[in-house]
């Protein structure tokens, strides 16, 4: 089992490299932002990219995952995934840049900025296109080329961002500008590798059995990112843009939580799929989901004591956020934890996958999407961007409380809760100052912070929650085993 888990945790370990650095060199971005954009400009930004965000399940329909599924048949498979793609894209991304005047407006942006709409056309079919082949390399375990496009491509964007923004004075337009050419950079450089396997035309056979397992995935796609994103165009809507601008600053310092989910997906799904039929493949599910509570909960206490010490950080004599974005910091533990319930939803997605029930992630999916509008347009009114972040956990929660009984119907996991009703009990506990400000004042506030995330390993140590196989491993680990026999 733990030699299993070691190869979940070695991938992880890769692709989160590549998350961990894209992302964070994306997250080195957003302070760079609330220097150089007001929170409306930023606000609108950030509204086109929910927007890409959105537009990009419709654009690849699932065919990286249908892909994924049918790997073993990849001389078929690949060429027929990937032609369907291109036509796809490129017929949506004509209807966008053909009407970028009327689609600014329906998105609230105004017909002003219809050129973002363009921009956002072209970024979404070049992302498509690279869709398929990344999912190749995540199939191949070639997780550190996957990591290395990445990170590149990042690195290309950051940099033509401040070369257009700070440089050239581009302002919100160098963002999408930048983005263009990046992303280009990545798809040459995915699809090189795999231009044997280049065709625009599909076996119509092959493409026939990925759209039937892609299809159902569409609902379930559009579902999800809903939850992620459709709070920035409601927030838009129903408030002003300078809200969304400052929603979106401080959602993003829920990174921390983030990169972990992201870089865990990544490795997840390949792991799951292949050990499928092993023996004890339901145990080390289980396990997984129980180690993963452990560390996310601890991670999401972390970052929600010091969050406010982060932003305000000081680089050459500028904090580093902004402070006309600092009234939003109450929202990130917030973010946290619908980000760690969003990992609960995609630790929940094995058996349904495995099973290719796909029909249930759809479901799930729209109950996350139906709740998330709902919330939000409850909550926005009265609670401004406090409610949109509550909005988007109640959406989270909901989703992993949905899948799960579908899951256990097809191929029931003998999920550890109740260790994972431990863990978020002594979480919640720590936690109860957070609902308090200035309950502890300042040197004890500092202390409280470090005693309990510094307490929290021990005290499941300490009370029993580790099985007899997780005490042999962790004293092989700490190499204390040789030194206990040698007593013996």
């Amino acid at each position: 089992m733990f030699k299993d888990i070691k190869s979940l945790g070695k991938e992880s370990v890769i692709y989160g490299f590549s998350t961990i650095a894209a992302r964070f060199l994306n997250f080195l971005l957003m302070p760079f932002y609330t220097h150089y954009l007001s929170p409306g400009e930023y606000g609108i930004g950030a509204a086109v990219f929910s927007y890409i965000a959105f537009f990009n399940i419709l654009y690849h329909y699932g065919m990286d995952q249908a892909y994924m599924r049918h790997f073993d048949e990849k001389e078929r498979s690949f060429p027929a995934a990937f032609a369907g793609v291109f036509w796809v894209s490129l017929a949506f991304t004509l209807i966008l840049a053909l009407n970028a005047s009327r689609a600014a407006v329906l998105a609230g942006i105004g017909g002003v900025n219809a050129r973002l709409v363009v921009y956002a056309a072209v970024i979404l079919f070049i992302d498509a296109l690279s869709a398929v082949p990344f999912a190749g390399l995540r199939m191949e375990h070639k997780a550190l080329r996957y990591s290395l496009i990445r990170v590149l491509s990042i690195v290309v964007n950051i940099t033509l961002n401040i070369f257009f923004i700070a440089r050239l004075g581009f302002g919100l337009e160098g963002i999408f500008m930048a983005n263009v050419i990046a992303s280009l950079f990545a798809l040459a450089a995915v699809l090189y590798p795999c231009r044997r396997l280049l065709s625009l035309k599909a076996e119509k056979e092959a493409f026939k059995k990925l759209l039937i397992f892609a299809l159902p995935l569409v609902p379930a796609g559009l579902g999800s990112m809903a939850v992620q994103v459709i709070d920035r165009p409601l927030l838009l809507k129903l408030a002003d843009s300078s809200a969304v601008g400052v929603y979106q600053a401080n959602y993003r310092l829920g990174i921390f939580m983030m990169l972990v989910v992201g870089m865990f997906d990544a490795a997840w799904r390949p792991f799951f799929i292949e050990r499928a039929q092993k023996e004890n493949a339901k145990e080390i599910f289980a396990r997984v989901l129980t180690y993963f509570v452990f560390g996310g909960a601890w991670l999401a206490l972390a970052v929600s004591f010091f969050i406010s010490d982060i932003a305000k950080f000081t680089v050459f004599s500028k904090p580093l956020i902004h402070q006309a974005y600092w009234g939003g910091l109450g929202i990130v533990p917030i973010i946290l934890w619908a980000y760690f319930f969003n990992g609960i939803y995609i630790n929940f997605l094995a058996p349904v996958i495995i099973a290719k029930k796909t029909t249930a992630i759809m479901n799930a999916a729209a109950w996350g999407a139906g709740i998330s509008i709902i919330a939000n347009l409850a909550l926005i009114p009265e609670f401004g961007i406090t409610g949109a972040a509550w909005a988007a956990f109640i959406a989270y929660f909901v989703m992993a409380a949905e899948i799960y009984p579908a899951g256990r119907k097809v191929y029931a996991v003998p999920y550890e809760f109740r260790r994972i009703g431990a863990v978020l009990a002594v979480s919640l506990l720590f936690s109860l100052p957070l609902f308090w400000p200035g309950a502890l004042p300042g040197g004890a506030w500092t202390l409280y912070r470090f005693s309990a995330l510094i307490a929290y390993p021990f005290i499941f140590i300490l009370c029993g929650f580790l099985f007899d196989d997780e005490k042999a491993g962790l004293r092989d680990y700490l190499g204390l085993k040789g030194r206990v026999e040698g007593r013996g």
